[in-house]
């Protein structure tokens, strides 16, 4: 388990991370979302011990990072991918963190062939793709066999298979016990892959809650109806207690309803339907609502309306 207590982070007179409280608990893929500049990367950083806190505390397994023995046994991440050395071969980058945590050296091939990078054991990474590179990583995070494991932007550089698998990874590794925090900008992949979320804008938290809650409580789902005619097909669903409101292109939308309810309506009122569509919340919708007041920069085209100025 992570905890983070009170915690924050100052760079001379600007604060990172504010007060910021938070647990992350086995046995689940917790997310860890926010914009730009909100404190994601300085907050991971600190749990593993490459920033000092200002105030507050963040513990792993009950103590600070820094007094686990042999920790890639105990807490594995990938911040960095590209932190390895280029000069040596992916077996020997994975060789030196073996062997300065006493990992058994057979792990090497464990790990190698879990991300899929057997075959180029003994080449150098400095001429791996992004994604080459990006499973070096995950394979020096997996390499202590650890409860514990932090993902930064784990999908970066993969494609669509890569990005398919440690997807499952990172479910399976869940399903066994262990903690997972995953950091991602890809709003699509973590609604897939996290059964929580921890939400931050400015360094402050923002939400600390299970996915599907996050979503119902920032997102709007709603029942899209289209008929030839659409005020008979209003007016019917007024009587019945349903208000309506007009899309731009003719449809109209019907908060807290189901389909089936709707349905019925227009049927006893004799009213055609050319569509009859749930449509649901997506996670990126419920971020961007509640992550709003946070963003630090909004570019034109964004939804916003005014200047796009720096804030």
């Amino acid at each position: 388990m992570i905890e983070a207590a009170g915690l924050t982070k100052r760079f001379g007179r600007t604060v990172a991370v504010d007060r910021l409280s938070f647990r992350v608990r086995p046995g689940v893929v917790t997310g860890f979302l926010g914009p730009n500049g909100a404190g994601k990367s300085t907050t991971m950083r600190m749990i593993l011990g490459l920033d000092r806190p200002t105030a507050g505390t963040v513990l792993v397994d009950g103590v600070r990072y820094a007094e686990l023995p042999a920790p890639l046994t105990r807490v594995g991440a990938l911040l960095e991918a590209a932190s390895v050395h280029g000069g040596r071969s992916a077996y020997h980058n994975l060789l030196c963190l073996a062997q300065s945590n006493r990992i058994p050296e057979r792990r090497i091939g464990e790990v190698l062939d879990i991300v899929g990078l057997t075959a180029v054991a003994r080449k150098k990474p400095k001429g791996f793709s992004l994604g080459m590179g990006q499973r070096l990583g995950i394979a020096a995070a997996l390499l202590g066999d650890p409860e514990i494991l932090m993902f930064d932007e784990p999908v970066n550089g993969l494609d669509p298979e890569g990005i398919h698998w440690i997807r499952n990874l990172m479910k399976t590794l869940a399903h066994e016990g262990r903690t997972i925090f995953v950091s991602s900008h890809l709003m699509s992949e973590m609604a897939l892959t996290a059964d929580h979320l921890i939400v931050i804008g400015q360094g402050r938290l923002l939400a600390d809650t299970s996915m599907a809650e996050f979503i119902r409580a920032n997102a709007r789902s709603f029942v899209r109806l289209r008929s030839p005619h659409p005020e008979r097909l209003k007016d019917a669903l007024h009587r019945a207690g349903f208000p309506a409101r007009e899309a731009a292109d003719g449809a109209l939308e019907v908060d807290g309803a189901r389909t089936e309810e709707l349905g019925e309506v227009a049927a006893r009122d004799g009213v055609t339907l050319h569509e009859l569509s749930a449509e649901r919340a997506s996670l990126e919708e419920a971020f961007m609502r509640m992550t709003a007041e946070s963003v630090e920069y909004h570019t034109r085209g964004s939804g916003e309306e005014g200047p796009a100025w720096p804030r």
